[in-house]
């Protein structure tokens, strides 16, 4: 039996990919990336904003097509998609033969055979269940990183997220499990460890008590093996003092944060149901640079919410402009249904959303690009990530850059480097969001 799977969406998303792919894998299921061979193709889908519910539907449609064409034996969806909209995909596209929700992905091996069998059917566990499946995942990005994702849902409730309906409430997966994880991961060669959750910094409150993010780290920075750890999706009022120390003292952990603050008016910080304010940014922004001047910083905003004024995105631009982040995506303000904000007075129209997105982000690539010129000079550790077709020349990631989403180093040297090989590079130059540079002796 050949298997096609498709993983939508985040790397949240992608662990459970992978664990579901370690579960059939271990079944003897052969795997393809050939949709026209595949005899069961499982459709691993997000539905976070209107973009990424488009893509998850179309992909779907898609496949479907390979179903009524008649080699296709069994089509299964899951994720985000699958859990919200459970009973509308089974009715109008009858070419599903399994729905599963987002906390039975364990039942995978289940939901193929009943497919083969010709059973149509929804998969459902209480959204609020975690999942502990003891299986060898089988990593997909290469093998030299990988996420390892240290909780599930979120309590936070922002009135532009549909997440916490979807995902459930915040829980934690017990230490010693992630402990073996990633155990597993650095004896198949993993050197990067990312680790990610709707929210990290606030992993063990309600497994333990008290955020216990700190010591996590201290024990995974034990694992031989691993040279490098990375945090994503810090939330700012969650960062502590110790949290700070333990990334400033261990060696493994990147100096690098990703922490979301959304926007910096009040006023809009408040509609959105955030926990901080534009003061409380600028004090957590000012501690980590002053407790780790070369860490990386990256952020998310959102533009356009609903009954955003002209001059609270003018302070937006003001407040970027000031705080010189590092790396810094915008997304337009979606509309999701069934969040507090969705129903909202004073609707943006797409038109300026889009006008404001391209505003903050040539803002940001003046500010991007002066950064990476700064760079020019600077020896750095790089982790190589693979060759350059056709050239002596090979592309990595430095400690400022998480993978897929910010920028490279081009290292031209005609030395043999692997994957997952980490060399020192003087930085030569720089283009753009990319750096240049060459192998120190």
């Amino acid at each position: 039996m050949k298997l096609l799977f498709i993983s939508l969406g985040c790397d949240k998303n992608l662990v459970d990919t992978e664990v579901m792919l370690g579960l059939l894998h271990e079944k003897g299921y052969q795997m393809t990336d050939d949709e026209t061979e595949a005899d069961v193709i499982v459709v691993n889908t997000c539905c976070f904003i209107h973009d990424a519910k488009e893509e998850s539907i179309q992909n779907i449609l898609d496949m479907a097509r390979y179903k009524k064409e008649g080699r296709l034996k069994a089509l299964i969806v899951t994720g985000c998609l699958a859990q919200r909209y459970r009973q509308e995909i089974l009715e109008e596209i009858p070419e599903v033969d399994v729905v599963l929700g987002v906390t039975a992905y364990d039942k995978i091996l289940e939901a193929v055979e009943e497919a083969l069998q010709g059973k149509s059917e929804l998969i459902l566990e209480d959204k609020d269940a975690l999942p502990l499946v003891d299986t060898k995942r089988l990593v997909t990005t290469g093998g030299h990183f990988a996420y390892l994702k240290i909780a599930e849902g979120c309590d936070k409730h922002c009135t532009y997220c549909i997440i916490p309906k979807i995902r459930g409430n915040f829980r934690s997966i017990p230490m010693e499990r992630l402990i073996r994880e990633a155990e597993y991961l650095a004896e198949q060669g993993v050197r990067e460890l990312i680790l990610v959750a709707q929210e990290t910094t606030l992993y063990g409150k309600d497994l333990y008590g008290q955020k216990t993010l700190p010591l996590l780290l201290k024990k995974l920075c034990e694992i031989k093996g691993i040279r490098w750890i990375r945090l994503l999706y810090c939330y700012p009022e969650e960062i502590t003092d110790e949290l700070i120390q333990v990334i400033k003292k261990e060696k493994k952990i990147c100096h690098y944060l990703d922490l979301p603050i959304q926007h910096a008016s009040d006023a809009v910080l408040k509609r959105m149901g955030r926990r901080t304010t534009k003061a409380e940014l600028k004090e957590i922004i000012g501690k980590l640079r002053k407790e780790i001047p070369d860490i990386c910083l990256r952020t998310t905003l959102i533009t356009g919410f609903p009954g955003e004024t002209e001059e609270q995105h003018e302070e937006l631009m003001e407040f970027v402009d000031e705080m010189e982040f590092d790396r810094l995506g915008v997304f337009t303000y979606s509309a999701e249904e069934d969040t507090p904000a969705a129903s909202m007075p004073d609707q943006i129209p797409e038109e300026i959303k889009e006008e404001r997105q391209a505003q903050l982000m040539e803002l940001q690539q003046e500010i991007a690009f002066e950064n990476e010129e700064a760079m020019i000079g600077k020896e750095v550790l790089v982790m190589i990530e693979g060759k350059v077709a056709d050239e002596n020349a090979y592309v990595g990631r430095t400690y400022r850059d998480a993978p897929n989403v910010d920028g490279l180093i081009f290292i031209n040297t005609e030395e043999i480097m692997l994957s997952g090989d980490f060399a020192k590079v003087k930085v030569t130059g720089a283009v753009e969001y990319d750096l240049i540079g060459g192998l120190v002796e």
